[in-house]
């Protein structure tokens, strides 16, 4: 969760590299206004509204808060997200433009890549909502719900429907519902952590 200005900062520069945006300064600024990467610019806010809610205090630092949201909020219409503050840890990858659910309970590890059509939510009345580790690919389709815990270095095949907890890490699961398959090198297909060691 950001905490700190620092910490602020450290989750830009992993979503950056996990969005794979190169560049920086004044050649980054034309670059987005002649061709805007939206899933950039939402995580962007997603982090900004983050670091506000958690770290800053009185009236107006809460009113730009509430200002920052409505901005937000639009352009997660626009885009069909519905991604709620401090849910998903640094390295976050939105793959695609399209509907994705999260619900505010829900836990996220560091660098996720989630593709469209994916629901992460609470089942059945109860509120608990997914854990999940680190380095998770989801695939499109995917839903997982309920409240269960799932392992670290993993990938989600497209369209599973995930309702047990599974911790086994370094493995993928699939099907309806999830079970493991084979066990994988998931660095493979979140391109981000290939020159990283986890």
């Amino acid at each position: 969760m950001i905490d700190s200005k620092i910490k602020y900062k450290e989750y830009l520069k992993a979503d950056k590299a996990a969005l794979s945006i190169h560049g920086s300064g004044v050649s980054l600024y034309i670059r987005e206004l002649v061709a805007p990467n939206y899933i950039w610019k939402f995580q962007k806010r997603l982090r900004k509204l983050e670091y506000y809610k958690n770290c800053k205090k009185g009236f107006i630092n809460k009113a730009y808060y509430f200002w920052l949201k409505s901005r937000h909020r639009k352009l997660a219409l626009k885009l069909s997200f519905s991604i709620p503050e401090n849910v998903f840890g640094p390295g976050l990858s939105i793959a695609h433009y399209g509907t994705i659910v999260v619900n505010s309970k829900a836990r996220i590890g560091k660098n996720c890549r989630i593709h469209v059509c994916v629901n992460i939510g609470a089942s059945g009345g109860i509120p608990k909502a997914p854990i999940l580790g680190d380095n998770v690919y989801i695939g499109p389709g995917a839903k997982i719900f309920g409240d269960i815990t799932l392992g670290s270095n993993i990938a989600i095949a497209a369209n599973s429907t995930v309702n047990k907890s599974i911790l086994e890490d370094n493995i993928l699961i699939a099907g309806s519902p999830a079970k493991k398959i084979k066990e994988i090198d998931v660095s493979n297909i979140i391109p981000n952590l290939k020159n990283k060691s986890f």
